[in-house]
């Protein structure tokens, strides 16, 4: 028999996206194109077409002539930006869409977590569901009904496993869902962005499950911008740009070569929006107020945030550090550090933080942002915001040449300042955030 599980040969996925094409059109104009909209919706049925709504029909290929193969109880991370395919990837290996060209062989049953609740039906009992997905994947009642008292405790909803899931609260839903494509006898796991929802507790004990089922033979793919979990959890990832594979290699390298396709400090287009507080712009300056991508050790590093927020009572800013390997060097939050939250006043505002790194070896780092409201869920996430690069050690020689190989380092945060706001104006609120010139209101 076989060691590869997974085989994928020039595979390939494309949709269709209609665009609608701006112009002008009177009254009779619109009246004729709505009947021949729908006649046109009508003959791409008849002819086994896809409806799509739009007068221009664009091909997107989310997946491109890709090709690899996994063997047998190998753990596989699959890392790249949003939208580069990975999730597309994942639906095709576990059998929810099928590709447009190529093709792929599976050996085993697969147990996939795409999103919360996958494969939950919303009516049914947490128990109810368990021996659902058990049925899907093939698996007796009786082998189901062996691990049902395993799937409970894990998940810690015992007290309401006779509950429709419809009313359970997302990490609920996350904790039952993990825990039924956990611990189902599946030869494959395919997970994507579990340790997106849940405590930290909650992303210990999933990391933890995974390893011990990839100890145990079974194979395991895992999708996460947690490059730290990553690392941890995997020896070879799969690294998508652009809905082809890049790079297929050691973990290390592979997070070594994502990395380098990231955004340099200060290119902030495309950060999205968060439901409650978004982040707009955000840059390093250097003791004199300039913005920089280079730091020198022993002086201070002052983070420019530009952050817009409806003024929801509680929220907060939070920056995790990280080194080349993207792995988490330090933490800071301004509900715990500074002890001060954002504005209760909706509006766009510049926030100022001073740092002194000390004892940071030479290398690259980036800094993730991230605004959280009560202090644990996520509004609005920024991996890799802002980059920089350390040339030397510190002139007194205290920390280790990261690039001589003596180690990372030992890194010590120390806060010249609390976090500070000022209120910038609507109408040149980004102008003055990209000039760093706004100055800041003191406590």
């Amino acid at each position: 028999m076989s060691d590869v599980i997974i085989r994928a040969e020039k595979l390939g996925k494309k949709f269709q996206i209609g665009h609608q094409t701006a112009r002008q059109e009177n009254f009779r104009e619109a009246m004729i194109r709505g009947p021949r909209n729908l006649l046109r919706s009508a003959v791409d049925l008849l002819n086994g077409r896809s409806v799509i709504a739009g007068d221009v029909i664009e091909e997107f290929w989310a997946l491109r002539d890709v090709d690899f193969e996994i063997k047998r109880g190998e753990a596989v991370g699959i890392i790249g930006r949003n939208g580069a395919g990975k999730t597309t990837l994942l639906k095709i290996l576990s059998r929810i869409t099928e590709p447009t060209e190529g093709r792929v062989d599976i050996s085993g049953r697969v147990a996939s977590l795409l999103e919360v609740g996958t494969g939950f039906h919303p009516e049914l009992s947490g128990r109810e569901n368990i021996f659902l997905n058990g049925a899907i994947l093939g698996m007796t009642r009786a082998e189901v009904r062996r691990r049902f008292d395993e799937i409970v405790d894990f998940s810690g909803v015992e007290k309401f496993i006779d509950t429709p899931v419809k009313r359970y609260s997302v990490g609920m839903y996350a904790r039952l869902a993990f825990a039924v494509a956990a611990h189902l006898e599946a030869e494959i796991l395919v997970i994507d962005e579990v340790l997106a929802v849940g405590d930290s507790e909650f992303q210990a004990r999933c990391l933890d499950r995974m390893s011990k089922v990839a100890n145990a033979g079974r194979t395991v793919l895992f999708v996460s911008h947690n490059l730290a979990a990553i690392t941890a959890l995997t020896r070879r990832a799969l690294v998508f740009a652009g809905g082809h594979l890049h790079f297929d290699g050691p973990i290390e390298t592979a997070v070594a070569h994502y990395a380098a396709t990231l955004s340099k400090s200060g290119d902030v287009r495309n950060w999205g929006q968060g439901q409650n507080a978004t982040l707009i712009s955000a840059a390093l300056l250097d003791a004199e107020g300039r913005p920089t991508e280079r730091y020198e050790p022993g002086r201070p590093l002052c983070v420019q945030v530009v952050i817009e927020t409806d003024g929801m009572p509680g929220m907060s800013l939070e920056l995790l550090l990280r080194d080349e390997l993207n792995l988490p060097l330090a933490y800071y939050t301004s509900a715990v550090f500074s002890q001060v939250s954002l504005p209760s006043k909706p509006g766009r505002y510049e926030c100022r933080l001073s740092l002194q790194p000390y004892y940071l070896a030479s290398g690259e780092y980036c800094f993730d942002l991230k605004t959280t409201y009560t202090n644990v869920h996520d509004d609005h996430r920024v991996d890799n915001a802002l980059r920089f690069v350390v040339d030397n050690c510190s002139p007194d020689g205290v920390a280790y040449d990261f690039k001589q190989g003596a180690g990372r380092g030992v890194f010590a945060m120390k806060l010249e300042k609390p976090l500070q706001f000022s209120m910038l104006p609507p109408s040149d609120g980004q102008a003055a955030a990209g000039q760093g010139a706004a100055a800041p209101e003191t406590d």
